[in-house]
């Protein structure tokens, strides 16, 4: 009995945690809430007018998501943006950015 509950717990822990190949942008972008708004696949968003991120310059992301942060940018939907950006720091949006870039 005592196995079997070392192999359930297993079986528990590898199920319910976190892929181990998720890289650190895939794992920020749903835990920073990005998903949310620019939908799992970074090309879903919840609104027509918002983003699709999939794909993007890995330096654009970057300089937007700094921009927003700052203030620097003040246009358009930043103000949805805005409210989220407080979350992440620098190396943080560096790897959601580069994560992004490399989806299709």
């Amino acid at each position: 009995m005592k196995a079997f509950n070392s192999i359930a717990t297993t079986v528990l822990i590898l199920g319910f945690s976190s892929p181990t190949w998720a890289s650190e942008g895939e794992k920020l972008y749903v835990q920073k809430t990005c998903v949310a708004c620019h939908g799992k696949d970074a090309k879903s968003p919840i609104l027509p007018s918002y983003p699709k991120l999939a794909g993007q310059n890995p330096d654009y992301l970057f300089q937007q998501m700094k921009d927003i942060q700052s203030g620097a940018r003040d246009n358009g939907q930043t103000a949805a943006m805005k409210g989220v950006m407080h979350l992440v720091n620098e190396k943080e949006m560096r790897a959601i950015a580069d994560w992004l870039s490399t989806l299709k």
